[in-house]
């Protein structure tokens, strides 16, 4: 299979254009509609076991679980970008004036997933958490164009500069790692340093998927959430179980060897995903990934930290030594053992132990595990 699969590749890149994006689409599709079968037989199967219980979810209202409000995490502020003209959440500690460090919550969480290193890094950082667009407070544009690359990329821009910085440190994670990878590719002018928890830049993902069915078998909820309507309802079913099983199975859950999510930590992302509209912004992201990729622009020209986790139930770890080709500068890559997907929330004290290194020295070129 390892020698089949490059050969399918270099096959399929020798065919004409019209043929490969026919191909291309139709493998997309092909996927979509097998997932889409497959949650119709779960969804069956679950009003067989529960037909009272299946199709019973709630928002939840006000007041929001005690720990969004904690004073010790930051303010809660709004912005309202005039280009775009969203509204945006974000948090905000450590004094004005000190250097930016911004944080790119992934999918699907919110601006609480980094509480752990608002607290870390206040001490000498300007730390701001966002919910970025379709997220949280923030707003939740309609249209799926809405969330292509390229707004995402405008809305940290935008961000920055409306906190009166011209660069920041730039941390992601997941989903909001992919956004850190191409804001610095178009905006390298902007970041100090970049930091990335479990994401691989864009065009490793999408190169190192079509080579191992493996992660392309990992990834087949990037298939599923390209259809319309029946994915918001395949999380929300149940009171939402799918939703908390991402954040407590044991397979892809939080604190499987670290910190473990409290209840009301459970509470505060149901409080923000539970509300109208915000799954479906959620996966709206999802939903442009296969129209924006292959990349024009690759290279990342800042310092780069790469944080991987394991134990990642979604990414095999094969892509992160694979990032390294696309990085101009000084690359560090630390492999966390025995950590998951939810990196900073699993195994906080040893991500903020990594990041400060990183911060201070700067100059780290191999890969070490920890």
């Amino acid at each position: 299979m390892a020698r089949v699969v490059p050969n399918l590749v270099s096959f399929l890149s020798s065919l004409p254009l019209r043929v490969r994006a026919l191909g291309y689409w139709s493998l997309v599709y092909g996927a979509s509609l097998l997932c889409a079968a497959a949650a119709l037989l779960r969804l069956w199967w679950s009003v067989l076991l529960r037909p009272s219980g299946t199709f019973q979810w709630g928002v939840r209202g006000d007041p929001p679980p005690a720990c969004l409000n904690d004073t010790s995490l930051g303010t809660h502020c709004y912005v309202r970008i005039k280009e775009s003209g969203l509204r945006f959440h974000y948090v905000a500690a450590g004094e004005r004036g000190k250097p930016l460090m911004l944080f790119l919550h992934g999918f699907p969480e919110f601006w609480f997933s980094w509480r752990y290193q608002l607290r870390e890094f206040k001490s000498e950082f300007r730390v701001v958490a966002v919910d970025m667009r379709g997220y949280g407070e923030s707003d939740v544009p309609l249209s799926v164009e809405s969330y292509r690359f390229e707004h995402l990329v405008t809305d940290v821009r935008d961000i920055v500069e409306y906190l009166g910085y011209n660069r920041c440190c730039l941390v992601g994670h997941d989903w909001g790692g992919t956004v850190a990878w191409l804001f610095s590719i178009h905006y390298p002018e902007m970041v100090t340093k970049l930091i990335v928890l479990n994401s691989p830049h864009p065009s490793v993902y999408a190169d190192y998927a079509l080579r191992h069915p493996s992660q392309l078998l990992k990834c087949s909820s990037f298939f599923f959430y390209q259809l319309p309507r029946l994915p918001e309802l395949m999380l929300s079913i149940n009171d939402f179980k799918a939703l908390k099983a991402l954040f407590t199975s044991r397979s892809t859950g939080i604190g499987r060897k670290g910190r473990w999510l409290s209840s009301e930590d459970m509470e505060a992302y149901l409080y923000a995903l539970s509300q109208p509209g915000a799954l479906t912004g959620a996966l709206n992201y999802y939903r442009n990934v296969f129209s924006s990729l292959p990349l024009t622009q690759q290279c990342v020209r800042s310092p780069v930290l790469l944080l991987w986790g394991e134990c990642d139930a979604f990414l095999e770890q094969g892509m992160a030594e694979a990032c390294r080709l696309y990085i101009r500068n000084h690359f560090r890559l630390n492999i966390i053992s025995g950590a998951g997907h939810w990196l900073q929330q699993d195994q906080p004290d040893i991500v903020n132990t990594l990041m400060w290194t990183f911060i201070k020295e700067g100059e780290g070129r191999k890969s070490h595990r920890h």
